[in-house]
């Protein structure tokens, strides 16, 4: 363990659209901010491969590149960006205690939290396979449904957020076939009835995926199991979406922050203030809703300006 304690005005713990602009709206404030990465350098978008909704980008950007451009704007204003993450916390105190890699110590003035949440998925090395080549594999319908324009999509989920993304895409695609795990849904009955009454989509219950289909860059189908026959077989398909939930990344900070029963973190409505004072938190974090780089950027300007304020009346 080091025995040097680092003292930082405003910390700001993950990247992504929402710790990058806290950190271009820190600095631009002279809070001095330190960003550490994490373990996913630029976050969930880095997996994304086409950014067409990013306002400004009019022929679109990848998200690795738009993550590149964040990055490199925080730091023109002076943002310390580290790599590393921070493996523990203590806000009991009035002087916010995290660790890095479980060795440095830093105590801080402020904390901005942005470490997202993580998309969930079945596992199979052939989703995780066509998710890395951005092939075909998604967890977001809003963010890349445009891609499958009049094509045959399937998707994978049972809840409320399923039957949203289902409906979603209905819109946009010729046929999209629902498979559900169970002989029920978990939704609401009100996002059941939107999806059956929807002639597009094509509902499979008790069905399994087994395997997704592809020529070893972009998928061509779905392999699947009918559980109440044993029967498998292949539907035909461009693209296939994930949508059995996320997991926000909150655990080290359980023991002191408030959290939903999902472990989303409680904000005060209308502003990025947690329960604890001078702890702040932006982005998908704190979002379970919307999950897109725009409110998450959104949410990160709201932290620095209310990390801002907090120092100003702390003086």
């Amino acid at each position: 363990m080091s025995t040097t304690i680092e003292k930082v005005k405003c910390l700001i713990i993950g990247s992504g659209p929402a710790g990058y602009t806290a950190a271009i709206y820190a600095s631009r404030a002279n809070m001095f901010p330190v960003l550490y990465q994490g373990s996913q350098p630029g976050g969930q978008l880095t997996t994304t491969n086409e950014v067409e909704n990013w306002p400004g980008n009019p022929e679109g950007i990848t998200g690795p590149e738009m993550m590149v451009q964040l990055q490199a704007q925080a730091q023109r204003f002076g943002a310390d960006v580290r790599d590393g993450w921070i493996s523990k916390v203590d806000f009991s105190g009035p002087i916010h205690k995290v660790w890095v890699n479980d060795e440095k110590e830093i105590h801080c003035d402020t904390v901005i939290i942005s470490t997202g949440a993580t998309a969930k998925y079945l596992g199979l090395p052939s989703e995780q396979h066509y998710l890395q080549m951005g092939g075909g594999v998604s967890a977001c319908a809003v963010c890349d449904g445009f891609f499958y324009r009049n094509q045959e999509v399937v998707i994978v989920g049972a809840g409320d957020s399923a039957c949203e993304e289902a409906h979603y895409l209905s819109k946009l695609c010729k046929k999209v076939t629902m498979l559900v795990r169970t002989s029920n849904f978990r939704a609401s009955k009100i996002m059941q009835e939107r999806v059956r009454k929807t002639e597009n989509i094509e509902i499979l219950l008790n069905t399994e995926t087994v395997e997704v289909l592809g020529d070893g860059q972009v998928v061509v189908g779905v392999k699947v199991l009918d559980k109440s026959t044993n029967e498998e077989k292949s539907i035909p398909a461009t693209g296939f979406f994930v949508a059995i939930g996320h997991k926000p990344n909150t655990d080290i900070f359980k023991d002191y922050i408030d959290l939903d029963e999902t472990g989303y973190i409680k904000n005060i409505p209308g502003t990025s203030k947690t329960n604890v004072a001078g702890v702040f938190v932006g982005g998908d974090a704190a979002d379970h809703v919307y999950r897109q780089a725009i409110t998450a950027a959104g949410t990160g300007c709201m932290a620095a300006l209310d990390a801002e304020r907090y120092l100003a009346a702390m003086e």
